[in-house]
């Protein structure tokens, strides 16, 4: 797998591959029992289980835009955005991709390694749009080449302001191999997942990632749906991610349902 193993965290035991090791874990179905409650964001609540290597990752009907300011709750969101985040992380896991994702648990679960998060947004933008387009004056909709890469700093209370590497090192948020390494697995992630939206009729505007330290290695954690990315219809542009519900254009779940069974996810 492309999570790459970096020599300022700690080997593993017996030199073995640690993404491999955890996979091979016999995962008992009474593991998954939801313990205590561990974080609530915006739209997802991570629970402990009886197994301190795993998660269960629940996903809300809640839906937020501007850092929390506009709120609203979508019947079936949670549902669609569970299986959407599964068929996305799958996918990227079949191309070499090392995720925390381990399995669907039911409609609005899934269980997921327990990862040390790094506190860092991974942009990738391939066409401007929303905040780059504001900030820069660019219209949206021009294609972006190369794709931009950008880092933000995730935090709610600053509103994700954005960084750049020597903040990220100063800091202490990740090391410079851990920078790197996230870098180069945005770009790899980028093209897999593009050639695969536009194989359904799709334009991957921009989205973001998150990665976390699971052993040695550097994992993608977080999830991947209609919330933290923005997908355009290849022939009419049409919106149909969050901005529909950031720009009260209407029908946000009619739209995430689209997206989701035109690539082939089953809901």
């Amino acid at each position: 797998m492309l999570g790459v193993t970096l020599s300022e965290l700690s080997t593993v035991p017996n030199g073995g591959d640690y993404i491999t090791m955890m996979n091979e874990i016999t995962l008992d179905t009474n593991m998954f029992e939801k313990q205590k409650h561990l974080y609530s964001g915006k739209a997802k609540t991570l629970y402990t289980t009886a197994n301190e290597d795993f998660l269960i990752m629940h996903f809300r009907d809640d839906l937020t835009a501007f850092n929390g300011e506009k709120k609203s709750s979508l019947p079936e969101k949670g549902k669609i955005n569970n299986y959407f985040n599964a068929f996305i992380m799958q996918s990227l896991a079949q191309a070499g991709i090392a995720t925390h994702f381990e399995k669907i648990l039911n409609e609005r679960e899934s269980v997921v390694k327990n990862l040390t998060m790094i506190p860092v947004e991974c942009v990738v933008r391939n066409f401007s749009a929303g905040n780059m387009s504001k900030r820069l004056g660019i219209e949206e909709g021009k294609v972006l080449n190369p794709p931009v890469f950008e880092f933000f700093l995730k935090s709610d209370a600053l509103n994700d302001p954005m960084i750049n590497e020597y903040h990220i090192h100063t800091f202490n948020w990740a090391t410079n191999a851990e920078v790197a390494v996230m870098k180069r697995l945005s770009f790899k992630i980028n093209d897999i997942l593009t050639p695969l939206f536009l194989n359904a009729g799709f334009l991957l505007i921009d989205y973001k990632l998150e990665f976390g330290r699971l052993g040695p290695e550097i994992v993608l954690g977080d999830e991947f749906t209609p919330d933290g990315c923005r997908i355009w219809d290849a022939k009419s542009f049409e919106k149909l991610d969050k901005d529909r519900f950031r720009r009260d254009l209407g029908n946000v779940i009619e739209s995430y349902r689209s997206v989701a069974e035109r690539l082939g996810v089953k809901l």
